[in-house]
């Protein structure tokens, strides 16, 4: 019996021979497992050569439902949004054609694949990362410290949303999930109390900064992935969002993404030439990330309850109680290092 042909396979062959140098179709392309929210096709541009290794990022079904997401960004602007990225020397895979309707695939752009791994586990435990794991921390403070500064100028439009804005999003989205959690709202009470000044300088900022999105080999990381909630906010919410424990995955005493430490992360941020790190202002992001994530995990709770009944919204929604205990140890008084 011979294969089905891919409904996108006969278009995607003519935009790579339109749009990747020396390519004359392609081949092996599949469905990667990855993405949660778009589509992720691995696939190569044969050539008369080498074959050169692509991925293609795309809406689901080809098309974005508008009303899915008040935050994520349109595919187009995610991958401008690379490109600028990639201009100030954040590491990226490069984007080689933003879809057109022409093309006949949808929404969505071609990119090189780079090579690495994104998986937590493997990256904190397997002795391939051994000899780069101690460096990853400082090399996170770097590529944010060169992201926060790309021109707000250049940037396509973003929404805008302060420590504030934030806060009051997710109270409203708690409130409307009517699930009492009496530690978040002592988390939402203190973030009210120390929200930053309206004065705080916005920046570019990725918005999922952390492991999973971020591509990594024995030399260190190789792209930043996943642009999709990317904004205008306070620069030092992408250095606390990699800290939240869930991001962790286990290393509980190595706050940066279970690899590294605060310090590490900081100094290679203000060495890059960002901004002196605040920790008051990074201490309060982290603890609204982390709300942030416990409000989440109850978004998931209610999806099941309601009647989505797949494991994966069963097992992150019951991690709900997991964040209280985050929430206290960041609440408590410090009563030594973490």
């Amino acid at each position: 019996m011979s294969r089905e042909a891919n409904p996108i396979e006969a278009p995607l062959a003519e935009v790579a021979r339109k749009y990747i140098p020396g390519a004359t179709g392609i081949a092996s392309l599949k469905r990667l497992s990855g993405g949660a929210s778009q589509e992720i096709w691995s696939f190569q541009a044969t050539t008369k050569d080498d074959p050169v290794a692509l991925i293609l990022r795309r809406a689901p079904g080809g098309f974005r439902d508008t009303g899915r997401s008040g935050t994520a960004v349109p595919l187009a602007t995610e991958a401008a949004l690379i490109k600028l990225a990639e201009e100030v020397g954040v590491p990226v895979p490069p984007v080689r054609h933003v879809l057109t309707e022409e093309d006949g695939i949808g929404q969505g752009f071609i990119m090189d694949h780079v090579p690495g791994e994104t998986l937590a586990r493997k990256i904190l435990r397997d002795e391939e990362f051994a000899e780069v794991r101690p460096k990853l921390a400082r090399q996170c403070g770097e590529i944010l410290a060169r992201l926060h500064t790309v021109e707000k100028s250049k940037l396509p439009p973003l929404r805008t949303a302060t420590g504030r804005d934030e806060v009051e999003q997710y109270f409203s989205t708690y409130e409307q999930l009517d699930y009492p959690h009496p530690v978040f709202e002592l988390a939402f009470r203190w973030l009210r109390d120390n929200a930053p000044d309206d004065t705080t300088r916005l920046t570019l900022v990725h918005g999922d900064f952390r492991n999973g999105n971020l591509m990594i080999g024995p030399d260190g990381v190789r792209a930043v992935l996943d642009w999709e909630i990317a904004h205008i906010g306070d620069p030092m919410a992408d250095l606390s969002w990699i800290c939240i424990n869930p991001w962790r995955f286990g290393n509980i005493d190595l706050p940066v993404g279970g690899f590294g430490t605060r310090e590490d992360l900081f100094a290679g941020y203000e060495a890059a030439g960002g901004d002196k790190v605040d920790p008051a202002r990074v201490k309060f992001w982290e603890v609204l990330g982390t709300l942030k994530w416990g409000v989440m995990c109850m978004g998931m709770a209610s999806a099941f309850l309601q009647g989505d009944r797949s494991v994966e919204r069963a097992t992150i929604g019951r991690r709900s109680s997991e964040t209280e205990v985050d929430l206290m140890r960041l609440l408590a008084p410090l009563t030594g290092k973490e």
